[in-house]
């Protein structure tokens, strides 16, 4: 499902008290239109591969003895191969593995900027006021909101890919708290999906919005990002991906 937030009739309290107060009715609607919503994502051009999903307990539905990463992660090493948008196969994933959660490989078709809740908050608010066209976001209830773009990972040198390197790697979030890149070599998860602890990853402004240009983004995220932190902005080496 998607639902608007920023703007001036939609402030940061409004965001945060949706996440942390989600009606039930809106959670099943969710459950319900699960497939739907990864047709719809793989028809805006998201190459989707399947996910792991929570275990009783706060466990990973993989095999691995204390996943870092519990539900959050692909269940294929290759992923980034067999990431697709065709809606046959897609279909298929959905049906015959309904509880798994689905990824989207970013750095083919699109990036996604993963901030903070708090700072991206403030961030929506104040780009969507100023009249820019922001894009998809999802928010996922463990802290972040995800902003999708456009990629800027896709040059016909091969030697011109920006890599996804610590700074934007999924899983390095708690040691790089502030704003991470995801493009080529990453992914995230999309909506709907589901996290240990009863939490989710859902749409705040869905994929009827076209994807913008980062750098359309990118001043008015690091900003946010570094009062978040409670660090001065450096808009030439904060949220750049490192390149080779």
């Amino acid at each position: 499902m998607s639902a608007e937030f920023g703007g001036r009739t939609g402030r940061q309290g409004k965001l945060s008290q949706w996440l942390r107060g989600r009606r039930p009715k809106e959670a099943a609607a969710d459950e319900g239109g699960r497939e739907a919503l990864l047709l719809a994502a793989a028809g805006a051009g998201l190459p989707l591969a399947p996910a792991a999903y929570p275990a009783p307990g706060y466990r990973c539905s993989c095999d691995r003895v204390g996943c870092p990463t519990p539900a959050r992660h692909p269940v294929s090493f290759a992923w980034q191969t067999q990431s697709t948008t065709d809606p046959a196969q897609i279909e298929r994933w959905a049906r015959h593995q309904p509880q798994a959660n689905f990824i989207t490989a970013t750095g083919m078709v699109h990036d996604v900027l993963d901030v903070p809740l708090e700072a991206g908050a403030e961030a929506l608010e104040r780009l969507l006021d100023a009249g820019i066209d922001v894009g998809p976001v999802a928010a996922s209830d463990d802290g972040r909101l995800l902003f999708f773009t456009l990629t800027r990972g896709t040059p016909e040198d091969e030697d011109e890919w920006w890599p996804c390197e610590l700074d934007c790697h999924p899983e390095t979030m708690d040691e790089h708290p502030g704003l991470r890149w995801h493009c080529r070599g990453s992914y995230v998860l999309v909506p709907p999906a589901r996290l240990p602890g009863d939490q989710r990853v859902s749409w705040v402004r869905g994929l009827e919005h076209p994807l913008p240009d980062p750098l359309t983004l990118l001043e008015v995220l690091t900003d946010a990002c570094a009062r978040h932190i409670g660090e001065e902005p450096d808009h030439a080496n904060a949220a750049w991906p490192s390149r080779r």
